[in-house]
């Protein structure tokens, strides 16, 4: 119903347009043409009425079959070609019915490069996004419940216990339904800090950072686990400050993960390198350490949420698998990006923000 009510109504501009063409010349034909036509014949001594009569009649006449013709070319030419042109568009009426109905997966087929054809490519990019992040609700959705139930069943199955006399109310007993009540408690705190990582981008408050400090703040927090692992922790920066434009907050919570993720994952006497490098537009920074059975192929998700590469979802280095998400998230707000490599033996974790803003 668009396509042909729109077909209908630019029809009507090309036959507006070829009827008052033919208005024009039919006026100037009467009022001018005719005028010289009498002119003539009397100028060479021919009586006018006859003549002057048979020439309008023609004129008018020839006028009528050319309307018609326009008006013939005009539905043809205006039928297959707006048809052509305006094809996308009901499509994308039907697609975005589906899409208000939960179905993320059609597209509209793109067969020009004009405006039509890149409205097209911006809708299917819509599109794409609004399957990605239906995609990543789900999944968040999958993921909390899986992360919730664990600790749920557990104290559950301590409760059950002690409630059942199975279990006496020992320390012991209660440390474990402290440590189940504790984990609980920090994944609401992750889901809830990747929550305002997602809404950091318009709320940024900038400022001077020493990015430098703030990466040995962040080490001074660890100085337990990376005395118990026996670790050793080098930084190498191009400059002794390295002072950049960003939010120091936010920034801090950045660099607060990266540093956990190393510590956490590297072997016990092992080496954490952080590098730093500052020029004229971008700071980098990067995390190194000793990457334990962690397959190429994984790389592209560790900024995923809830990801982790233990396929067994293992709780021997604790989290939920929500600190590179929420680093990802807090860079992309400042206009950066993140990255991870491999680089022989060590996995490369780091980030690049702008300097200029």
């Amino acid at each position: 119903m668009v396509k042909r009510y729109l077909i209908v109504k630019l029809l009507a501009v090309n036959l507006l347009v070829a009827g008052f063409a033919v208005v024009v010349v039919w006026l100037a034909i009467d009022t001018l043409a005719a005028g010289y036509f009498v002119t003539l014949m009397e100028k060479y001594h021919i009586s006018p009425e006859p003549a002057h009569a048979m020439f309008v009649d023609s004129v008018h006449r020839y006028l009528v079959w050319a309307l018609g013709g326009a008006i013939a070319l005009s539905v043809v030419l205006s039928y297959v070609i707006n048809r052509r042109i305006l094809k996308p568009l009901t499509r994308m009426n039907v697609i975005t019915e589906e899409i208000a109905t939960g179905q993320f997966s059609a597209r509209v087929p793109v067969s020009t490069a004009d405006e039509v054809g890149q409205l097209a490519l911006a809708f299917n990019r819509m599109a794409e996004n609004l399957e990605k992040i239906e995609t990543l609700r789900r999944t968040l959705m999958i993921d909390v419940a899986h992360e919730l139930r664990t600790p749920l069943t557990n104290m559950r199955g301590y409760l059950e216990a002690l409630n059942d006399g199975v279990l006496p109310p020992a320390p012991e007993t209660l440390a474990l339904l402290q440590d189940e009540t504790l984990r609980l408690a920090q994944l609401v705190e992750d889901v809830l800090s990747l929550a305002r990582a997602d809404a950091a981008g318009g709320r940024l408050n900038r400022t001077q950072v020493n990015l430098k400090g703030l990466v040995e703040r962040s080490l001074a927090a660890h100085t337990l686990t990376i005395e118990d692992k026996a670790l050793t922790v080098r930084i190498k920066a191009d400059t002794p400050s390295m002072v950049i434009h960003a939010d120091a907050d936010r920034l801090a919570r950045v660099l607060r993960n990266l540093t956990d993720n190393a510590i956490q994952y590297a072997p016990d006497q092992s080496v954490v390198e952080i590098r730093m490098a500052l020029d004229s537009s971008n700071v980098r920074v990067d995390y190194l350490n000793t990457a334990v059975d962690l397959p190429a192929e994984d790389l592209p998700f560790l900024f995923e949420r809830f990801y982790r590469g233990e396929k067994s979802r293992s709780r021997h280095h604790g989290g939920a698998g929500i600190g590179l998400s929420i680093v990802k998230e807090l860079v992309q707000a400042h206009g950066g990006s993140v990255h991870a490599r491999l680089a022989g033996k060590c996995v490369e974790i780091g980030f690049i923000l702008p300097t200029v803003v």
